[in-house]
């Protein structure tokens, strides 16, 4: 593979984009699409090669593609409609939660929630494929290239210029060689795009140069991985119901299935890590703990297997980050996990990253020169960059605090009572008055593209309007019951009162 080439003299804006996950590579269509010399650096693998092991050694949590991933997609080149068509054929479509439990008989019970009173879905995604779609796309790009085993080192952000080692495909190779250091090249650039995630190296040397806040947060739960595997011999390949997503709420934990094209389900049981702590000393309860705190599991997932799992598959953290600014003047940028890391529970991490390039690309779109390659710096990417940084961190501020919130609803909200009013009321209000705008917050965060500050606002404002609506409900309710009680007391007095009130008048 020929190494990365210096920037030229031409008008071609070279941009290295920095991770070759789902963001990334979205980021390198949407700058290839414009014309940029585009060249991707990937610490992994090739990420389309099975062997490839992910950072955090599992497959990790499947993806829920929504509205503004979506949108991201088709609108990623001319192309773009057609690049959607092909990741929509991968997905499952999943038009609400099903609630697992046990009723008062210690029957098994499933009882769905639509995401949407309109009937609008979901689509579950595999990241592995999705990814590979993005690749293979870029890979037919003339003006792309991709690198991957190349770690981020260093980046100097005055002078354009980043430092990659590269790690020896062929490991034997690399252990005989005398050097024991890998090889290192120094790579210019106009424009670095860095999306290598939550632990970000790009992110890191950003830092170095510009006055960034930072905000790292890992909550008190770990995550697992399991898996319900595909029916064999049967009707369908799916044993429970393949347009959903399954939670079986424990109020502190929870254990979710999402479905996979192939029939199987990627489950993920999200606990305090107290409790891992507890089953990891007599992984032989694991079984046990399922059958108690989440019914059926056992019938869906061998005891054996669940053990193999739990004990075989890492028990992984959850992080949340936040920061600000995400650019240095003109040249670089972050975008995705590496400028807002989220906890999954209201799929929206890749979503908002996907959402992150086309807000990014359209505000530079606003003046062509952004795109143009100069000898010096560039004043409209620039202010491109800065307008970017300050409308996109109170976005991605909310969606990382509506994701920590929605936790508590997946894990203990879905089986209140309360909760299942409120939606019933919002739902029941965007249905019959659709003049009133009103709709609930999920479905504005799933199945729209308002920004998530705004969102959070007009989910306030309904709110309120709510409790005052109940409120007045309520005392309109006493009001007339005090009425009610006077005129029949009043009646039941007979003519005592009567005389009284004559003798009043008098």
């Amino acid at each position: 593979m020929v190494e990365g080439s210096d920037r030229d003299t031409s008008s071609k804006l070279k941009t290295i984009v920095i991770g070759a996950g789902p963001v990334g590579a979205l980021a390198a269509l949407y700058a290839a699409q414009r014309g940029h010399q585009v060249e991707v650096y990937e610490l992994r693998a090739d990420l389309r090669d099975a062997s490839t092991i992910p950072l955090n050694f599992t497959k990790s949590i499947n993806l829920a593609l929504s509205e503004r991933g979506t949108n991201a997609i088709k609108h990623s080149s001319l192309s773009g409609k057609d690049l959607l068509a092909r990741v929509v054929e991968q997905t499952v479509p999943m038009g609400g939660r099903m609630i697992h439990g046990k009723d008062a008989y210690g029957s098994f019970t499933e009882k769905p929630q639509a995401y949407d009173i309109n009937g609008r879905a979901l689509l579950a995604a595999d990241r592995g494929e999705l990814n590979k779609t993005f690749l293979d796309e870029l890979e037919h790009l003339p003006n792309v290239q991709l690198f991957f085993n190349h770690k981020l080192t260093g980046a100097d952000f005055k002078n354009n210029k980043a430092w990659f080692e590269i790690f020896e495909q062929n490991q034997e190779k690399a252990k005989t060689r005398k050097d024991a250091r890998n090889r290192e090249v120094e790579i210019s650039f106009d424009f670095l795009i860095g999306a290598d995630g939550a632990h970000s190296a790009a992110r890191y040397h950003l830092m170095k140069y510009q006055r960034m806040d930072y905000q790292q947060e890992y909550i008190d739960t770990l995550w697992c991985e399991f898996t319900i595997p595909a029916m064999t011999n049967q009707s369908s390949r799916f044993a429970i119901s393949p347009n959903h997503l399954h939670i079986w709420p424990a109020k502190d934990f929870m254990f979710i299935a999402i479905p996979s094209s192939d029939g199987s389900f990627t489950c993920t049981l999200f606990m305090p890590s107290s409790h891992f702590s507890s089953l990891e000393r007599e992984t032989e309860r694991v079984p046990t703990f399922f059958d108690t705190h989440f019914p059926g599991v056992t019938s869906l997932i061998e005891p054996q297997a669940l053990i193999n799992s739990f004990v075989k598959n890492p028990h992984l953290p959850l992080i949340s980050i936040k920061c600000s600014p995400y650019h240095f003047q003109d040249c670089a940028i972050i975008l995705g996990d590496a400028a807002h890391a989220m906890v999954p529970f209201y799929g929206q991490g890749m979503n908002a990253g996907l959402e992150d390039v086309r807000i990014l690309f359209n505000i530079l779109d606003e003046d062509a020169s952004a795109h143009e390659h100069t000898n010096g710096r560039s004043p409209s990417r620039a202010a491109a960059l800065q307008k970017y940084s300050k409308i996109r961190a109170p976005d991605a501020h909310s969606i990382n605090q509506l994701a920590l919130e929605n936790y508590v609803e997946m894990r203990a909200s879905v089986i209140s009572p309360v909760y299942k009013l409120r939606k019933w009321l919002e739902e029941t209000l965007s249905l019959y008055l659709p003049g009133l705008g009103w709709r609930t917050r999920y479905s504005r965060v799933s199945f729209g593209n308002e920004p998530y500050a705004q969102i959070i606002q007009k989910s306030k404002r309904q709110t309120d309007l709510l409790i005052a609506g109940l409120a007045g409900v309520a005392t309109t309710s006493l009001v007339v019951g005090s009425f009610v009680a006077r005129y029949r007391f009043r009646r039941s007095s007979g003519g005592i009162l009567s005389e009284v009130f004559g003798l009043l008048r008098r």
